[in-house]
C-alpha cells in the first residue's frame, strides 16, 4: 500500500491510497456523508470507478477520464459525480437500475410519496449532489464481470441497504469496495422502500466469504488491510440489528405501544431530529423488526394495534 496526497480538495489535499492498479481517494472524514470514497482502478484497456461520490468533483483529469462506472447501488451520494462523465458507461444492478435512470425510479425506491417533501428533496439533491439521472444506464446481475486489461471486476450481490446493493472486488489486488455496508457507529441502514432487513442479516454473514485482502468503505470507516480488525468491525456493525431488535423489546416491557409510538420514541436518529425523511425510514425500519418478532412469537400484536411481547 502507497499513501500520498495530491489534488485540491475543498478543504485541502486529498488522500490517496494505492494497490497495484487501485486507487482510492478519500473523502473528507474518510468519506463521512454526504462525502465518500472514490475507488479508481487503471485497466490497460479501461479505466473504470466506483461510484462517484462528492469527491469525484475534485480529483480533476484523472476521474474524467473514466470510460466505465459500475454503481454498488444507488443513492444520490453515490451518483455525485456522474454528470461529469456524460460519456462512460454506468452499469447498475438490475434491482436499482430504474432508480438510477429516473427520478420517479429514485423515489419509488425512497418510497417517498408527500409531492412537497419530493420537491424539496430533488432541489436538495440537485444542489447539493450535482444530481442528474443516467437514462442511459445498463444493467448488470450477480457475479458479472468486467475485464479492464490486467484488472478486472467481479459483483457479488448483497442486498438489504438498497435491493441491488453489490460488493465490488478488483481482481487480482484483491480491492473489495462494500458501499454502504459501511461498518460505521451508526450501523446498517434499512429504512428505503427497497430496503430488506432480512437480506441484510444475510449479506452481512456472506461478506466474510468473498476473497478480499483489501476493504473499502464507502462512509467513514475508509479503508482496511487488516482482516482481523475488519471482522471485529463487521462484527460490531452486525450487532446493531439485535441492539435496535432489544430496544424495541425494551419499549414493550415497559408497556404496550403502537407503531407510532414507537416512530416518537426514535430507533435510529435522536428525539427532535426531524428531516423530512426520519419518520418514513423510523417507521419502515421499526416495522421490520416487528415483522421479525410477530414471526417468532416474540411479539403479538392486537385487533387496536398495539404490541406488545408474546
Amino acid at each position: 500500500m502507497i499513501v500520498s496526497a495530491s489534488h485540491a480538495g475543498p478543504s485541502g489535499s486529498l488522500q490517496r491510497l494505492e494497490f497495484g492498479r487501485v486507487s482510492v481517494v478519500l473523502g473528507e472524514k474518510s468519506g463521512k456523508y454526504p462525502n465518500g470514497n472514490q475507488v479508481l482502478i487503471r485497466g490497460t484497456d479501461t479505466r473504470a470507478a466506483f461510484d462517484t461520490p462528492i469527491v469525484s468533483n475534485y480529483i480533476g483529469p484523472e476521474f474524467d477520464a473514466t470510460e466505465l462506472v459500475v454503481m454498488g447501488h444507488v443513492h444520490e451520494d453515490h451518483m455525485a459525480g456522474l454528470h461529469r462523465l456524460p460519456n462512460a458507461r454506468v452499469y447498475v444492478h438490475e434491482a436499482d437500475v430504474a432508480a438510477a435512470r429516473s427520478w420517479s425510479g429514485m423515489v419509488a425506491a425512497f418510497g417517498m410519496t408527500d409531492e412537497t417533501v419530493i420537491s424539496r428533496t430533488l432541489d436538495k439533491f440537485q444542489r447539493e449532489f450535482f444530481y442528474a439521472p443516467r437514462p442511459d444506464a445498463l444493467s448488470y446481475e450477480d457475479g458479472m464481470t468486467w475485464d479492464l486489461g490486467q484488472s478486472t471486476i467481479r459483483a457479488f450481490h448483497l442486498p438489504g441497504h438498497t435491493a441491488g446493493h453489490c460488493v465490488l472486488l478488483v481482481e487480482p489486488e484483491g480491492v473489495a469496495f462494500t458501499g454502504d455496508i459501511d461498518l460505521t457507529g451508526f450501523g446498517p441502514y434499512y429504512g428505503d422502500a427497497c430496503s430488506n432487513l432480512g437480506d441484510f442479516r444475510r449479506s452481512l454473514q456472506r461478506l466474510p466469504d468473498i476473497p478480499a485482502k483489501v476493504w473499502v468503505t464507502s462512509h467513514h470507516r475508509g479503508v482496511y488491510t487488516d482482516r482481523d480488525r475488519f471482522l471485529h468491525d463487521l462484527a460490531a456493525f452486525a450487532a446493531k440489528l439485535d441492539e435496535r431488535e432489544q430496544q424495541i423489546l425494551k419499549w414493550l416491557g415497559e408497556s404496550p405501544k403502537t407503531l407510532e409510538q414507537m416512530v416518537e420514541r426514535r430507533l435510529l436518529y435522536p428525539q427532535g431530529f426531524n428531516a423530512a425523511w426520519v419518520t418514513d425510514a423510523e417507521t419502515r425500519t421499526i416495522s421490520r423488526h416487528l415483522a421479525e418478532l410477530l414471526s417468532s412469537g416474540r411479539v403479538q400484536v392486537d385487533e387496536q394495534g398495539f404490541y406488545r411481547c408474546g
